[in-house]
């Protein structure tokens, strides 16, 4: 089963500053944190693909109606108070498994070395219907 872990720029569960005001020891040790977690997953077999997203400065909202040039904004709107900043897929047994990954994530170091208890939002993968059938 493949689930996707999606986590969101927006406010943590423990209330921390954003990472652009953290001291660049606790930015390295969040990403060493992240790295290994990614290795131990790549050893177990469950790793699928897993990346950082540019912040949501650089995001651009498309919009088409299939005919005539697509709409294109910058974004993201200033009401926007969550954005993907990154995601996890990983292919593992259960949901079950999904979650103690997706915990894992969550309790990544922020300040201090605290966890950062950050909302990871877990969707499995849905296969397309199979053309044959």
């Amino acid at each position: 089963m493949r689930f996707m872990l999606l986590q969101n720029y927006g406010e943590v569960e423990s209330g921390c500053a954003p990472m652009t005001e953290w001291t660049p020891g606790d930015v390295k040790a969040h990403i060493d944190f992240q790295h290994a977690l990614n290795q131990e997953l790549t050893e177990r077999g469950e790793l699928v693909d897993a990346q950082g997203l540019a912040g949501p400065d650089q995001a651009r909202f498309v919009v088409s109606a299939g005919t005539g040039a697509p709409v294109i904004t910058d974004g993201p709107f200033p009401e926007s108070k969550e954005l993907l900043a990154g995601y996890r897929m990983v292919d593992v047994e259960s949901l079950a498994r999904a979650l103690e990954i997706a915990a894992q994530a969550s309790a990544a170091p922020g300040p201090d070395g605290a966890p950062i208890r950050q909302a990871i939002e877990v969707r499995e993968v849905l296969s397309a219907p199979d053309p044959e059938v």
